[in-house]
């Protein structure tokens, strides 16, 4: 029987570069104070050897985990991978996060909290004692929640919060107000003067911040907001309801913007039902940029979020706090796009007033 090979310890790179425990450990760590020659001599060695250091010895040799922990919405999450019809900010957050964390030597590790749960202290201490995180990236709701951000404070955890600009850790944003002043601005270039907004729930900050882009879009090019806002909470349904108190308000806009994809489609489903042409009757600008986006007809334009570069930002910052390197003081603000696809042109008075003068 063929004997079982024995795996690599650290003590094997330790001798074959004829350096200490304690100096293979440090190289493994990246931790400063290791002369680049010492440091090259143990690299080749645990190339040579093959040499995958473990996460439990790691965490063993000091007092960090490399493990950084993501909290995105539970009951939202959940919801959209059972419709099979969720967007796909978690898959965005674990490209950029998990990338940066393999080039960091760290793991991403994502757990799906109920932030309006009354048991969420008790829910988010449990994970952190199980996996004694280094650092945890904040989602929208969570990261304007102060329970967790108190109970992370508390704990002495670093911590970055996507979505929010509220006291404590590191604050990430994709220029919400911008990137909806993006999307107006091109409606009004388009010609349009009736803008419709559909805005998403309150608790989430940057829903605010999309409102007050549109808002001062609009007041630029000296267009009114009158009737012209409706709030829904991004699921499908409440798009439907929103678009609905727009389109029978009795001026209705000649373009609508979406503050997500479901709210979007479902805005795009309704338009249709009413024998509505997108975009020669109606407009339509969808905020996330999700695959389905680009599959429907006509194809959405939409402002295009920076998920998986904000999530890497977060991971290198709470890594750089963790090995003592300077980090921002302000916000981070990482920002988005708009591209243009087909469900955006002029408003049908001005493309038959181009006919007539054809």
């Amino acid at each position: 029987m063929a004997r079982r090979r024995q795996a690599v310890t650290i003590r094997h790179v330790a001798a074959d570069a004829g350096v200490s425990l304690q100096t293979v450990s440090r190289v493994i760590n990246k931790e400063p104070n290791v002369r680049p020659e010492m440091m090259q001599r143990v690299q080749e060695s645990i190339a040579r050897l093959g040499y995958v250091p473990s996460i439990a010895a790691q965490r063993m040799s000091g007092s960090r985990s490399y493990l950084i922990l993501a909290l995105n919405d539970r009951e939202r999450t959940i919801a959209d991978w059972r419709s099979r019809q969720g967007a796909d900010w978690v898959d965005q957050m674990l490209l950029g996060g998990m990338l940066t964390c393999a080039e960091h030597g760290y793991r991403l590790i994502i757990e799906l909290v109920d932030t309006h749960s009354d048991h969420i202290e008790r829910e988010l201490a449990g994970a952190i004692a199980a996996l004694q995180p280094d650092g945890v990236i904040l989602t929208p709701p969570h990261s304007e929640n102060a329970l967790i951000t108190g109970l992370l404070d508390r704990h002495g955890i670093s911590y970055a919060r996507i979505g929010s600009l509220a006291p404590g850790g590191f604050a990430l944003t994709m220029d919400d107000d911008n990137a909806a002043r993006l999307a107006t601005e091109h409606l009004v270039a388009l010609g349009h003067r009736r803008i419709g907004f559909i805005a998403g729930p309150s608790d989430y900050e940057l829903s605010g911040w999309r409102v007050t882009g549109w808002r001062r879009a609009m007041a630029a090019a000296g267009l009114a907001t009158d009737d012209l806002l409706a709030e829904g909470d991004f699921s499908f349904a409440s798009g439907r309801d929103a678009a609905q108190r727009l389109l029978d308000s009795p001026a209705p806009p000649s373009a609508i913007i979406a503050s997500n994809d479901q709210m979007a489609l479902a805005t795009l489903a309704l338009l249709r039902t009413r024998g509505l042409d997108v975009p020669r009757d109606v407009s339509l600008v969808s905020f996330d940029d999700t695959p389905i986006v680009r599959f429907t007809h006509p194809a959405l334009t939409a402002i295009v979020q920076p998920i998986a570069e904000v999530a890497a930002r977060a991971v290198e910052l709470i890594i750089a706090e963790r090995a003592g390197r300077a980090t921002p003081d302000g916000p981070t603000v990482v920002p988005a796009g708009l591209v243009v696809r087909g469900s955006t042109a002029p408003p049908r008075d001005a493309m038959v007033v181009e006919e007539e003068r054809g």
